[in-house]
């Protein structure tokens, strides 16, 4: 990973000072490096051990950290990864300026490595995280919004990333398609299972370990996995106090205590890991294809810990 980190500051540079400032303070902030991991390991397991995967796992890392500048934009989020969030700081206009740059940064990288299945993989993939933005934003509010929406939200946003970090690994490593396609599932799997618990942590985490304000998500409107699975299971009139609290935005602390409680006693924190769990389950029971190695097992852990992660 010191060599990823090592790309990450080579690339952010920039003769205007405004952009590595920005860029820095969100990449520097204690970001897992989740994705460019996957990366790595999925490229040494399907036998890639070439200089093109840093610059592609630097790429991946800028396409996510340009999403999250676009995304606090959007959401007027005061917190990102415990820090003020960049929007808060230098203004809405920089960070979706610096967001561009980002973007057109890792497609830049991405043709200079010149192959073109990695630039028609990469281009899918960020023009669906496009759409689940607007889809997203589209929804917002919509205390109506289904468990399906939510899914094909999750899957846009979260899910397509991950799985093009981890098939990105079998192109450059030049596999059969069976395992490329197999490691872009178990990429899908568990970035839908990332996503799912992260919202579900929105409900159970103490927000100095989460690194965002706690119920942000409620109070911005965004319908998410517990609390819709709660609307299909609590009383009626527990269902149309909620709705109205949310459409209306008349959200305060009471009352967001209240469903905080109204989620947790209806099922919907249990409901949503254990759909969380199923998509691991299928994630690690894809990897079938691979034979027994310490990549295999790397891929097979990372997708443990997504079920035991608490920030």
């Amino acid at each position: 990973m010191n060599q990823v980190e090592t790309h990450l500051d080579r690339y952010i540079t920039s003769d205007v000072k405004l952009i590595p400032e920005v860029a820095h303070h969100l990449i520097d902030s204690g970001g897992k490096r989740f994705r460019p991991l996957l990366h790595l390991i999925c490229s040494r397991l399907c036998g890639y051990a070439g200089e093109h995967r840093f610059p592609l796992a630097a790429s991946i890392e800028f396409i996510h950290t340009a999403s999250l500048l676009h995304d606090d934009v959007i959401d007027e989020a005061l917190i990102r990864r415990g820090k003020t969030s960049a929007n808060n700081v230098w203004g809405n206009a920089a960070s979706v300026l610096v967001g561009d740059f980002l973007y057109s940064k890792a497609f830049n990288l991405l043709a200079e490595i010149g192959d073109i299945r990695l630039v028609q993989l990469m281009s899918r993939m960020t023009n669906i995280m496009s759409e689940g933005e607007v889809f997203q934003l589209m929804k917002c509010g919509d205390p109506s919004l289904t468990e399906a929406e939510y899914l094909s939200i999750v899957e846009k946003k979260t899910a397509v990333l991950i799985s093009a970090a981890c098939e990105s690994g079998a192109v450059l490593g030049g596999a059969a398609r069976e395992q490329a396609q197999a490691l872009g599932r178990y990429g899908y799997k568990i970035g839908m299972a990332f996503q799912i618990t992260d919202d579900t942590l929105d409900y159970m985490a103490r927000e100095e370990d989460f690194g965002k304000a706690i119920g942000k998500d409620l109070e911005e409107g965004k319908m998410t996995l517990p609390l819709i699975y709660t609307l299909t299971r609590c009383r009626p009139a527990d269902r149309d106090r909620v709705r109205a609290a949310v459409t209306e935005k008349t959200l305060t602390p009471d009352t967001v205590r209240a469903i905080f409680s109204l989620v947790g006693k209806s099922g919907g924190i249990d409901y949503a890991l254990e759909r969380a769990r199923q998509f691991i389950r299928e994630a690690q029971d894809g990897l079938s294809v691979f034979a027994a190695g310490p990549e295999k097992e790397q891929l097979l852990a990372v997708a443990d810990y997504i079920l035991s992660r608490k920030t």
